[in-house]
């Protein structure tokens, strides 16, 4: 199979995702973005006003990056689960891509492509609504920063999303991760609170998250701090995403639970 054949095999599997993304875009954009108006209206309007600054920022701009990120994280999770796990049982449109010269790095990066395409567009919007809740003035010390931390953070989260459509056996088994997994990690991963405003014993449990660091690499492009190191975060990030890229090669390199 040569470069132009896999480009093409790579542009058709994410532009029928595109595709599919923005024919359903009640389903794709709009809970996010009413889910995270509701976080800045509660969190950050009326709590807000009540807890005052956090480290030095008020706490409407605190929290923003924090469900930015929120809204990357779930997106993209979902839309490569999902998708894969839709062209498993419904499509069967796995078949044929095992059966096909298409290398499985090739497999990947076109499921994984379309869950971050979703994850930075998800993700912008909710930005673009959280300035009307900051006056329309929310600061960036790094856009560059922003920018890596949200496509990588879409990528690491988009290969999470796939191991779990190749392993589900149902809808119910799309859902479970989310729910019991990936719920419980984000809202204890730093975005409404400092960790430093946490207990000792809850410090220890918190740096064990490791959606934590992700978060604080995000938080420091826009205000320019975090709790952790940023290159701590961008090495969680580096080594999420390796280990992730070869779980997802051997699964599908071998077929484990797709060859019926």
């Amino acid at each position: 199979m040569d470069n132009y054949h896999k480009w093409v095999a790579f542009y058709t599997m994410l532009r029928k995702d595109i595709v599919r993304i923005f024919r359903i875009w009640v389903q794709t954009f709009l809970p996010p973005v009413i889910t995270s108006t509701l976080y800045f209206l509660i969190f950050g309007t009326v709590l807000g006003s009540r807890i005052g600054d956090m480290q030095g920022v008020p706490y409407m701009s605190f929290v923003v990056p924090g469900l930015v990120m929120l809204a990357i994280v779930t997106s993209a999770y979902a839309n490569s689960s999902f998708t894969f796990f839709q062209a498993k049982f419904f499509a069967r449109s796995i078949d044929e891509m095992l059966v096909s010269p298409m290398p499985p790095w090739l497999i990947i990066a076109g499921f994984v492509a379309g869950g971050v395409v979703r994850g930075v567009l998800v993700g912008s919007i909710v930005m673009i609504v959280s300035l009307f809740f900051t006056g329309l003035h929310l600061s960036m010390h790094s856009g560059l920063i922003i920018l890596a931390f949200g496509i990588l953070t879409a990528v690491v989260f988009a290969l999470a999303g796939l191991v779990n459509g190749v392993y589900a056996k149902s809808i119910d088994g799309i859902n479970l991760v989310p729910t019991f997994v990936l719920t419980p990690l984000t809202y204890l991963g730093g975005i409404f609170y400092s960790v430093h405003t946490l207990p000792e014993i809850a410090q220890y449990v918190t740096y064990v998250n490791p959606l934590f660091y992700l978060v604080n690499g995000f938080r420091y492009g826009f205000l320019g701090f975090a709790d952790i190191s940023l290159n701590v975060s961008f090495a969680v990030l580096g080594g999420f995403i390796v280990a992730l890229v070869a779980i997802n090669w051997y699964l599908i390199r071998t077929g484990l639970g797709l060859k019926q």
